[in-house]
């Protein structure tokens, strides 16, 4: 599908939408595709909110997020997620927090249909008193001790749509990512449906060539977009670096209102897709986000004689 279809077809209004993608391989171009077709009233859930968060809180989209961090990773800060939460300003958001683990905990339980997921890591934390979802039972089995013990967890997370953005798929959705590769298969697993974006789709030949490198498997794939670039200002291993100028330069527009959605008018609703917005930026600019080779070891699967 072109990506105007995928989300015309796959995010509706008070949706919960996952947007997966940890440092790299980050769906930005799926946001502003649903910051132009004006979906209200979403849950977005995200591991690491980040600009692309904030772009869509911003524009009106997003009432209530579930993440176990927000910020501009290391360049700064979000200013219109911040001004919801700690003002209620222009309106308030709903926030859900958790640590990092208990989202992955959340997302194991919502991919393998589990009614909940232990974990040991909030004890003497004081988020159980800002998050009431998070809860202690007793243990079927002894503790360390021997004794009975009371232990916490999370509820599962089931999105109605996940969103991940990967180097490569072929056409039917068998989807392959390398570097770093967070939570994305677990996102996918848990939700109802799924929008993988890809870099560019590739023969089936090249999947089968390393089959190890599929994460996402075609069965779990609703869509297939391919949108080059589409994870710009983070980056793509393989294909483009990370706009580090772009991440500084997000928290002095984030912190004015008025110089946020100047942004969101010229770059999103000024720009009729992905495709645009990457070429407004221009070759000169994408050629300074060039990256080199660093080639992998071809292995040997070894075939029958």
């Amino acid at each position: 599908m072109s990506m105007r279809e995928a989300v015309a077809t796959y995010v509706r209004d008070g949706a919960t939408v996952s947007l997966e993608g940890f440092t790299h391989l980050i769906p930005t171009a799926a946001g502003h595709e649903i910051i132009r077709q004006g979906r209200r009233d979403l849950t977005v859930v995200r591991m690491t909110a980040d600009i692309v968060v904030d772009q869509m809180i911003a524009a009106g989209c997003v009432s209530r997020l579930v993440s176990s961090f927000v910020g501009n990773s290391s360049a700064g800060s979000l200013g219109e997620l911040r001004r919801r939460i700690e003002r209620g300003a222009p309106e308030p958001l709903a926030f859900e927090e958790y640590s990092h683990y208990g989202m992955i905990c959340r997302y194991l339980a919502g991919s393998q249909r589990l009614p909940f997921y232990p974990l040991r890591s909030y004890a003497g934390s004081d988020l159980p008193a800002v998050n009431s979802d998070l809860r202690k039972v007793t243990s079927p089995y002894p503790g360390p001790d021997g004794e009975p013990e009371q232990i916490y967890v999370v509820p599962p997370v089931n999105p109605d749509v996940t969103i991940i953005h990967a180097q490569r798929a072929d056409r039917r959705g068998n989807t392959q990512i390398w570097g770093l590769t967070g939570i994305q298969a677990e996102a996918v697993y848990a939700a109802d449906r799924s929008i993988v974006v890809v870099e560019e789709i590739v023969e089936d030949h090249v999947v089968r060539s390393d089959p190890n490198r599929t994460l996402v498997p075609a069965h779990a794939v609703d869509a297939v977009v391919v949108c080059p670039r589409g994870a710009h200002p983070s980056f793509a291993q393989g294909y483009y670096d990370r706009d580090n100028a772009f991440y500084r330069a997000w928290s002095h527009i984030s912190k004015d209102p008025e110089r946020l959605r100047e942004w969101l008018a010229e770059w999103v609703y000024g720009t009729a897709d992905h495709a645009e917005y990457t070429a407004k930026l221009g070759e000169e600019f994408w050629a300074g986000l060039a990256v080199g080779e660093a080639l992998s070891e071809p292995v040997n699967y070894g075939r029958r004689l």
